[in-house]
């Protein structure tokens, strides 16, 4: 979905009369690349955050007293989770800029 907007929103860009075709091509295959890894970086990571979400609850209902130390372990692992997505972004970003700079 986000690949298709940028799309939209690019090609005012790519009709420009001094820009290539074959370099046109290659500015929408990194559009479509990086929005393929934000897609597997958001997914991965929500079926990750979901599996440790759903053993953590697992473990504290078969071991209460040791609730304190699964939860800061849970919200530890979710905020790594959560920074790996955000790196994803961020090279994501940094493809579509470097790809930019190139070709217009």
């Amino acid at each position: 979905m986000v690949t298709f907007f940028l799309t939209l929103l690019t090609t005012p860009l790519l009709a420009e009369n001094g820009l290539d075709p074959v370099k046109a091509s290659l500015f929408r295959l990194s559009i479509i690349v990086g929005g393929a890894i934000i897609t597997l970086a958001a997914a991965a990571g929500a079926f990750c955050q979901a599996k440790a979400i759903s053993s953590a609850c697992e473990g504290i209902s078969r071991n209460p007293g040791s609730a304190p130390h699964i939860r800061f372990l849970l919200i530890f692992g979710l905020v790594l989770i959560e920074t790996l997505v955000i790196y994803a972004l961020l090279i994501t970003i940094i493809i579509l800029m470097v790809q930019w700079g190139k070709y217009l």
